[in-house]
């Protein structure tokens, strides 16, 4: 199937899976392909409703996140398994959530049966998201105009909760990168709505006001005045062209930023406030939508006239600049006007290898200079050789795939390598204001083309042997797997089948195409008209003549005055040497289609229907003494009728007004009569006009207007009929026969209600044996006819529609077996692609893991170097050679210590072996990646592994895991120093110290490039360092010096002091003017703080205290007198009770050391674990602090004996690595490593017996896994 290009009627709904894979609305189908090689990958066609025949416009599309991987003891089939989940909303209110691999509907939801309503009351679907709880991934929906639903969407699909915000129109729902639990959505006219759905199945809910500008409101009150959608429509039915967007930054917790068509905002959720409103330059289309970038400090802005608008954070500030604008819509080889950008979506996917990329680069220059192994160079721009990826779809029917590379301005260009090749000439943007420091090169990547506009009509090419190749001699032109397809839009599409894919784009009319024929199997005619404005009248018919091996397009019949009928169709015999053009009330013209065409006469008769004779079934006698190929033979052979037609005539059968029949003879300049045998008298039709005509010889077959359909032999004068108790017949084709077919009468007939039905007319009762298609395709039929490169008996029959939808399908028909005859959607392996699918996540589960498994363990780069010639000549994976040679060879040599079946990688090379050959593992910019951080160490293959299957939560897990692993021993080591110094230095003295490392302006700026370039992007989610938690907090400081109001000052003053910056909360406590309600409570505190800050006073009395404050007062003010006399740890204990997980980390952080501040990040993994369901996070938490036997059981728990395992090597690994840098060098360490024999943990609280338990576990799952391998077919498609 090839989808119609996308529309304003989708609402722009794009998305881009971890495991870097595409979907977008176009339709009523939901296109997947994939952004790397610029591949189709499938289309999935919303299932039609009850409540209409049709399938509805697609408004809505979400990946879900990667669940947990699949347990060997589960069932693969289980849906949070399923590694290619996909929800789709479409206009009816209805969500498919599909499996896109097996592409199967595996729930239909529909709010409108679950309330039981009346369909069409709930609405349409207007976004969707998916959220994490307790029990697995839910789904968030927008319904009409205001309703939020979630949904349950496992085991027993249904409807968890609702939440009606009218009247606002909820326009955007988005998932918060820190929080899966945690989702907003956000309303036209600045509502904003917070929700986290708690274990009980309630939620809890925070509503938010971001005040929207004057003109947007003026324009909303304008739209709705003038709104024509019904009353339940969705913000994107009922205002197109006023959009309000929301993304969650990947960067800040609790920051989010929202567009408005004229302003872009930046809103504290924590404040409830915005921090800065940037109005729309001058000159720009209005916001459309907005997307943070995954790892730098960028936001990228769409707006609705197809620009790229880059904005950049301001230092210290929630202030964002302009910096950059691109075309996303290149002036050059466009139509004008050009095609809308329709949706825009940032690669997230390369964010994990970017992190990964830079991780081998820092350690190849950190080993050669043998610093330690984290070391980072603090005056380096982060912005230098960075990149991004973006995609956009435009409604030509295009997908752009665009690379976007930032370079620092002051560098020598010389010495940028910027790690990628330019794919073409790099627009390059100017800085718009004098204080960034980055320039912008945008190149574009590649280009997908489909269906560029709705489908009017369809041609399939059916030469006979008459039919000569293009390039001359007499050679039969053989059928080809093409399909011509004419558009609303004036352009030929010519789809190849065999590919799936648009071979060649045409631009020929300027107006609708309005029939196409094709002549032989390399040319094309195709016609259209308009009518003629002028008092004169009359209407200008073009006909072009399209070569499809040269491209040119050569126009004929060309008058200089306006007709007075126009064409209504064309009609090309099947050898492609003449052409009858039917006029509307006019002669029918014959032409013959030499070089340059010539007419050969006009036939002045009241013609209804035309058609040309098909080649005739081969006999067996002809076949064996043709000379031909057997795919021509087979395929193209053509008998005559009767002795006294000649070998080169061609004839066609027609009808007439008054329901006469004749068949006429075309032979060189001559058109006779064919003198056919007639049948009897009560075969004329009286009541219905003959609407369509299907003839081969000997046969004709007649459809009318009153649903008749008749057919007669032009021999024998055999004829008979019957009824379809249909509407009209509007076409009639018959399907291809080859040799040893059972039955020559299949016919598809095409009604006027555009639906479509197949008969045999062999059959004894054609009608009882029928296959109806009232709601097949889900579509309206516009057009139909048979794929005709059949040329065996056993060959399915294959039928090309073209769907009033704008998409182009392939439909497999069976009538042979009469029990379960029908049809259904072609899906075959494609035998030819430009470019084999690197997509592992494609793979059988079984065969995933596999791939999986040898990645992690290690697997040499030269093994993914497939031998091209083994592809050659083989079309599936069966045929590929089987010699091996001896596999264990492929695999690296480490000195790590064994662990599981050692047998088992070479079992899974040999599983792996087809798709080795085929090529389709990693493509060739991932292999490179690989092959640099294959001997770097375990943590980075095992990072790469869970990148490449989607898995972003786990690759930052083994990113972080050696800093946390640092972090923690050397703690563990400094522990009796630190004791020693906490015993000798003065509370005040170090309270000191504190202020003034804080206190100093110029030195955290200058840390903050530092910090920024060492931990940046997605890996600031994981954070754990005391630098890196402080540093989080401390720039966030200044955003909010400018807000009023007590509760923004309570917030302030609690931000100051778990940063330890307790003489600006004390200015901040002694400006609160008298009258205020909570000027004693900060009164208060300021005297405690203040003494706090010369020495220690009273400790006991503000103990007591601080203990009724926190009895008595909300705002935690307990805690910051607890913080004045130094108890910190009772503090962070407190904010933890109270649910401020991360104040309590920031806290601990400025203050505690050691011990103390393991056991508050230790706490804080529980919660992480058990509270938000983050189980890498958790990990890492549980690292730092120490915790390792709590880690590893972590991993039990969730039966994950594959990770635990690896987890033991990579800390196994770290250990070593620490150990041996801090012992002095041996001599022999030039030698090659030895393999180690036993497992080194750094925690005296594992067992060894533990130890070797994981690693038992571990083999059985390896044997498992290569039986479930051994048990399963390779395939990719």
């Amino acid at each position: 199937m090839l989808p119609g290009p996308a529309s304003r009627s989708n609402g722009g709904c794009i998305d881009l899976s971890t495991s870097g894979l595409l979907a977008h609305g176009a339709g009523s189908s939901v296109v997947v392909s994939d952004p790397r090689s610029m591949q189709l990958l499938c289309v999935l066609p919303m299932p039609s409703s009850p409540a209409s025949s049709l399938a509805s416009f697609v408004t809505a599309v979400r990946w879900a996140p990667a669940g947990s991987a699949p347990s060997l003891d589960a069932g693969l089939g289980e849906d949070d398994h399923r590694p290619l989940r996909l929800a789709a909303g479409d206009r009816h209110g209805r969500i498919a959530v599909w499996d896109a691999r097996a592409r199967a509907v595996l729930h239909l939801l529909s709010l409108d049966e679950s309330r039981s309503v009346a369909p069409g009351t709930s609405g349409g679907v207007q976004d969707l998201c998916w959220i994490h709880h307790a029990s697995g991934w839910l789904l968030a929906s927008i319904h009409g105009p205001s309703l939020l639903c979630i949904w349950e969407t496992s085991t027993n699909p249904r409807v968890l909760w609702m939440f009606d915000a009218s009247p606002e129109y909820l326009s955007c729902i988005r998932r918060d990168p820190f929080d899966d639990r945690h989702l907003c959505a956000l309303g036209l006219r600045g509502f904003l709505l917070s929700a986290v759905p708690r274990y009980d199945s309630d939620i809890s809910l925070k509503e938010h006001r971001i005040v929207c500008g004057a003109g947007d409101v003026a324009e909303l009150q304008r739209l709705e005045k003038e709104m024509a959608a019904p009353a339940p429509a969705p913000a994107l039915a009922a205002f197109p062209l006023f959009s309000a967007r929301l993304c969650f930054s990947p960067q800040w917790r609790h920051i989010l930023y929202a567009t408005y068509p004229r302003e872009l905002v930046v809103f504290d959720l924590n404040y409830s406030t915005a921090l800065s409103v940037a109005s729309l330059p001058r000159g720009f289309g209005k916001f459309s939508d907005v997307m943070a970038d995954p790892d730098l400090d960028l936001l990228y802005c769409t707006h609705a006239d197809g620009k790229l608008s880059i904005w950049k954070r301001k230092e210290g500030e929630q202030v964002h600049l302009l910096q950059a604008v691109e075309e996303l819509m290149p002036s050059i080889g466009t139509v004008v006007p050009p095609p809308a950008v329709l949706a825009t979506t940032v690669w997230q996917s390369e964010s994990i290898f970017r992190n990964i990329d830079k991780l081998s680069q820092d350690l190849a220059q950190t080993q050669s200079s043998h610093s330690v192994i984290f070391d980072t160079n603090s005056d380096k721009n982060v912005y230098q050789g960075a990149m991004s990826y973006i995609t956009s779809i435009s409604e030509d029917g295009k997908i752009w795939s665009w690379h976007l590379t930032f370079d620092d301005k002051s560098a020598d260009s010389k010495k940028i390598n910027l790690g990628t090749s330019n794919h073409g000439d790099a627009g390059i943007s100017k800085p718009r204001s004098k204080g960034l420091d980055f320039t912008v090169k945008i190149n574009l990547m590649g280009q997908l083309h489909l269906l560029s506009s709705t489908v009017t009509t369809l041609a399939v090419p059916s030469p006979s042997l008459l039919a000569t190749v293009a390039r001359g001699g007499n050679n039969p032109a053989p059928a080809v797997p093409l399909v011509g397809l004419g558009t609303q839009s004036g352009t030929i599409e010519v789809v190849d089948v065999l590919a799936n894919a648009v071979s060649v784009s045409f631009a020929v009319h300027s107006s609708t195409v309005r029939g196409l024929r094709w002549l032989g199997n390399s040319r094309i005619v195709s016609f259209s008209y308009n009518q003629v404005s002028d008092k004169t009248g009359g209407y200008n018919n073009k006909l072009v003549i399209t070569c499809l091996r040269s491209g040119l397009n050569r126009p004929f019949r060309v008058l200089q005055k306006p007709e007075r009928a126009p064409i209504r169709a064309l009609r090309a015999s099947s050898s492609g040497r003449y052409l009858l053009i039917l006029f509307r009330d006019a002669p029918v013209e014959v032409w013959a289609m030499t070089k340059n065409p010539m007419m050969l006469r006009s036939l002045a008769l009241p013609f209804t229907v035309l058609e040309w004779t098909l080649p005739a079934a081969p006999r067996p006698s002809q076949n064996a003494a043709s000379k031909q190929s057997s795919t021509s033979k087979e395929r193209s052979g053509e008998v005559t009728a009767t002795e006294s037609s000649d070998e080169t005539a061609e004839s066609f059968a027609f009808a007439l007004v008054n329901g006469a029949l004749g068949v006429f003879e075309v032979h060189g300049r001559r058109i006779r009569d064919f003198r056919p045998k007639w049948p009897s008298s009560s075969f004329a039709s009286s009541d219905g006009l003959v609407t369509a005509m299907a003839y081969r010889l000997p046969h004709v077959v007649m459809g009318d207007r009153s649903g008749n359909i008749r057919w007669w032999d032009v021999t024998t004068g055999l004829s008979s009929s019957f009824s379809t108790h249909r509407e009209g017949i509007r076409r009639i084709k018959f399907s291809p026969v080859v040799h040893g077919d059972r039955s020559r009468g299949r016919i598809a007939v095409l009604f006027y209600d555009n639906t479509f039905s197949i008969f045999d007319l062999d059959s004894a009762d054609p009608l009882a044996n029928a296959i109806l298609h009232p709601q097949s395709p889900g579509t309206l039929v516009l057009e139909l006819d048979w794929l005709s490169t059949r040329t065996r008996k056993d060959e399915p029959l294959v039928l090309c529609i073209a769907g009033a939808d704008s998409s182009f399908r392939l439909i497999e028909v069976n009538m042979d077996t009469k029990i379960n005859s029908g049809s259904k959607p072609l899906i075959t392996k494609e035998r030819f692609r430009p470019m084999p699918l690197c997509l592992p996540i494609l793979f059988p589960t079984s065969h995933a893991l596999a791939l999986r498994m040898i990645l992690q363990l290690g697997v040499k780069p030269s093994w993914f170097e497939c031998n091209n010639t083994d592809k050659v000549g083989s079309n599936s994976f069966k045929a590929a050679p089987a010699t091996f040679g001896d596999l264990r060879t492929c695999m690296i040599e480490t000195a790590l210590p064994p662990i599981g079946d050692s047998v088992v990688p070479e079992l899974l090379l040999k599983v792996l072996e087809p798709y080795r050959k085929e090529g389709c593992i990693l493509d060739d910019g991932r292999a490179k990646l690989y092959s640099a951080i294959v001997n770097k160490g375990t943590y980075a293959r095992f990072a790469f592994a869970a990148a490449i299957f989607g898995d972003a939560q786990e690759s930052l897990f083994w990113l972080q895991l050696p800093k946390a692993l640092h972090h923690f021993l050397d703690k563990s080591t400094s522990k009796s120093t630190e004791k020693g110094l906490e015993s000798s230095v003065h509370t005040g003295s170090e309270q000191t110290s504190t202020l003034n490392r804080i206190a100093s302006r110029e030195r955290s700026t200058a840390e903050n490039v530092a910090k920024d370039t060492e931990n940046y992007g997605q890996l600031c989610t994981m954070a754990f360092k005391q630098d890196q938690l402080w540093f989080n907090a401390n720039e966030r400081i200044p955003w909010h010096d400018k807000l009023d109001g007590e509760d923004a000052l309570q917030k302030r003053i609690h931000e100051l002091v778990s940063l330890g910056n307790l003489e600006a909360a004390v200015s901040l406590l002694l400006s609160t003017p008298p009258e205020g309600s909570n000027f004693y409570p900060n009164a208060l505190r300021a005297v405690v703080l203040s003494s706090a800050v010369s020495q220690s006073l009273h400790e006991l009395a503000v103990k007591v205290v601080a203990a009724n404050m926190v009895r008595t007062d909300k705002s935690l003010s307990g805690t910051h007198l607890l913080c004045a006399v130094g108890k910190y740890q009772e503090a962070c204990s407190q904010l933890q009770d109270a649910g401020c997980w991360t104040d309590a980390a920031t806290l601990a952080a400025t203050h505690l050391h050691g011990s103390d501040y393991a056991r508050v990040l230790q706490r804080w993994a529980g919660y992480v674990l058990r509270g938000e369901h983050n189980m890498w996070r958790a990990l890492i938490l549980y690292v730092a602090a120490g915790a390792l036997p709590e880690a590893l059981e972590t991993l039990r728990k969730n039966q994950r004996p594959d990770t635990a395992a690896l987890f033991l090597l990579a800390c196994h690994e770290i250990y070593s690595q620490i150990t041996a840098e801090s012992e002095p060098a041996d001599e022999t360490s030039g030698s090659a490593p030895e393999r180690t024999q036993k497992l080194r943990f750094p925690s005296k609280n594992v067992n060894e017996e533990d130890l070797i338990a994981v690693s038992e576990v571990f083999g059985q799952y390896q044997q498992k896994l290569v039986h479930l391998c051994m048990d399963m077919e390779p395939t990719v498609n």
